[in-house]
């Protein structure tokens, strides 16, 4: 039995504070669950394209692409199975607003990315790559 592969681009986008914008997803998979903006590649797209377009279509920024940062695969019930790229992304305009399959869009701190119903391992991945650093049991540090 094959699996029809989607592949699918996502931006973690992080201001000056540390903070990571992250929107609640309207629509599965994961719906109801917080994560980075990100969808299908519309065909012609390249995987950088489609991360600032749905950055842009879900948070109402515009973003500058960088690196890749990691990628996974999400299979789902129906024998998709999702290529997620995941790239870092900077704001160069554009204002925040919640939009497209987006039910909410914010900024949020590293400490209180723990506190979120968030997509599977979304914290790990993101300590991972040195977006936010590791859990810590103190409040200590700075």
């Amino acid at each position: 039995m094959s699996r029809q592969v989607v592949l699918a681009a996502s931006a973690v986008i992080t201001d000056a504070a540390g903070r990571v914008l992250l929107i609640r997803r309207g629509s599965e998979p994961g719906r109801g669950l917080w994560s980075v903006p990100g969808g299908s590649l519309d065909p012609g797209e390249t995987l950088e394209e489609a991360a600032a377009r749905e950055a842009l279509e879900e948070t109402g920024l515009i973003v500058e692409v960088g690196r890749e940062l990691w990628r996974l695969r999400v299979p789902v019930g129906d024998g998709r199975v999702y290529e997620i790229h995941d790239f870092a992304a900077t704001v160069t305009g554009g204002t925040l607003v919640p939009g497209d399959d987006a039910e909410d869009a914010r900024w949020v701190s590293p400490e209180e990315i723990d506190t979120l119903a968030v997509t599977d391992d979304l914290a790990g991945y993101l300590r991972r790559a040195g977006i936010i650093p590791p859990a810590s049991t103190s409040a200590a540090g700075g």
